[in-house]
């Protein structure tokens, strides 16, 4: 017999309430800084996320006040984990997991502004690459 939507809630709720550990792939794809669990251990795995200032693999365990440094897509996060979970939820769920530190919403915030600033200074092209363009972009690449 399937449960109601408050019941499942509840259940989650109460399950997450009752782990003291999860295994960081999971919690990092729960807390949605990956979109896959398959990402966050292969980042887990070149060294992407550091878990109290050590290098941590993907079966490393999460607990509660852990200090984890993750690198994405999205830039650097510096971030206190605050709930455990490893069922991914809503976003408005995945960011009741953890808490940013000051420092490093700071530093995210000035990598966004520099790259913006980049960007504005690069001109756009006039037009698409020509199939010729094309070779000659492919040659410079691979250094012929």
């Amino acid at each position: 017999m399937a449960r109601s939507a408050s019941a499942h809630r509840r259940y989650q709720t109460d399950y997450d309430r009752c782990m003291d550990s999860v295994r960081i792939d999971k919690w990092l794809w729960a807390a949605r800084f990956f979109k896959t669990r398959a990402l966050a251990s292969k980042a887990c795995e070149i060294g992407r996320v550091l878990s109290n200032g050590v290098r941590s693999k993907p079966s490393r365990i999460v607990k509660l006040g852990d200090r984890l440094r993750i690198e994405n897509e999205g830039g650097t996060w510096e971030i206190d984990v605050q709930v455990l979970s490893e069922i991914r939820g809503p976003s408005a769920q995945a960011l009741t997991l953890y808490l940013e530190t000051e420092a490093g919403k700071a530093q995210r915030l000035l990598a966004t502004a520099q790259k913006k600033a980049m960007a504005a200074l690069m001109p756009l092209p006039d037009r698409r690459p020509t199939k010729r363009d094309r070779r000659h972009i492919i040659r410079f690449r691979e250094g012929g």
